[in-house]
């Protein structure tokens, strides 16, 4: 039995600058996936498909390791991305047992569809923040900077 003085988290542990990032990031998702629905295709498409137009000839465990999920999580987005025809594996130049990925035509229409949605939303963010977005990408920025030095 807890008693109250020993309560599991501190009073202040709402209020805490992680669970803002947390519900920040919750909200934004949320919306990316309620907006791209209609496209057919989820956030992590989205994120996929952006990394691989962003580096192409990533491979599944190069993406994994990006994009910090499990490479059988990738390995089922490829698949269905592939299977849209929007994905391709490429051999490898000099090591064959490698695939890499490479969006297709069908792949960049799609991502040029779902980044026009995304633009929609960070207009939206953006506006309702007005002159402190950029103090807030400078502070998001100074965040992820300070979680890599730990």
């Amino acid at each position: 039995m807890i008693r109250n003085d020993e309560e599991p988290v501190g009073l202040d542990a709402l209020d805490r600058v992680t669970w803002a990032l947390r519900r920040a990031e919750l909200a934004v998702q949320s919306l990316k996936e309620q907006r791209l629905r209609p496209l057919g295709m989820a956030a992590a498409h989205y994120t996929l498909l952006i990394s691989v137009h962003d580096e192409p000839g990533l491979t599944g465990a190069e993406l994994a390791r990006r994009l910090n999920v499990t490479p059988q999580a990738i390995a089922s987005l490829v698949a269905r991305l592939e299977s849209r025809g929007q994905l391709e594996r490429r051999e490898h130049p000099r090591h064959r047992h490698i695939q890499e990925l490479h969006l297709t035509d069908a792949g960049r229409e799609a991502l040029r569809a779902a980044d026009a949605v995304i633009v929609g939303i960070e207009r939206q963010i953006t506006n309702g923040l007005g002159s402190g977005t950029a103090q807030l990408r400078a502070l998001l920025d100074q965040v992820a900077e300070a979680a890599r030095a730990v």
